[in-house]
């Protein structure tokens, strides 16, 4: 007999070793490495806020992070539940595992942040839950001043929530600097 799926939400924090070493291999499995790939500048945008751990017989099949940003639409700044390292086991992927986990994350953003974003290529997927596509252009924030990022243009999902302000999504948005892709 097999153990139904269990999720769990855990602080990066309260992480075990053992958690982490899945995790990051079931990232690099799912993502591969490289450019295009998992890299550990996305590793470290995954760190640092609640994880959304998926178990099936007690092994780690599924994951998602959601770290707090201050995402700006227009010149207002929205604290910004952000989604990072959204991933399945390769062989387990369609089976509706990834859908448990972001309704998950879905309702944990709405519960408790302004607005809720992440960036994909995989629009499909999240829109079903309920995110919408972000059309405005969009930039990062800099020492320097803001910094157009138009190869993200498109590539922005957000999620509003019941505390999120009347937004236009032709609006420009922007996200705080970091290491690797801003996005």
């Amino acid at each position: 007999m097999t153990d139904g799926p269990r999720l769990r939400r855990v602080t990066t924090s309260d992480l075990t070793a053992a958690d982490i070493a899945v995790i990051r291999a079931l990232l690099w499995d799912a993502f591969g490495s490289g450019d295009e790939g998992m890299t550990e500048d996305d590793w470290e945008h995954a760190l640092g806020g609640m994880h959304f751990v998926l178990e099936v017989d007690g092994t780690i099949v599924s994951h998602a992070s959601v770290v707090e940003r201050v995402i700006e639409v227009g010149d207002r700044p929205l604290r910004t539940g952000y989604v990072e390292a959204v991933a399945t086991v390769p062989d387990r992927q369609g089976r509706g595992l990834g859908s448990r986990v972001m309704t998950d994350v879905t309702e944990y953003i709405r519960d408790g942040f302004e607005l809720g974003a992440l960036g994909t290529g995989r629009h499909r997927f999240y829109e079903r839950l309920g995110w919408r596509r972000w059309t405005g252009p969009s930039s990062v924030r800099t020492n320097d001043g803001p910094r157009r990022t138009p190869e993200d243009d498109g590539y922005i999902l957000v999620l509003t929530t019941p505390s999120s302000p009347s937004l236009d999504p032709s609006s420009p948005i922007s996200c705080d600097w970091r290491q690797g892709d801003v996005w």
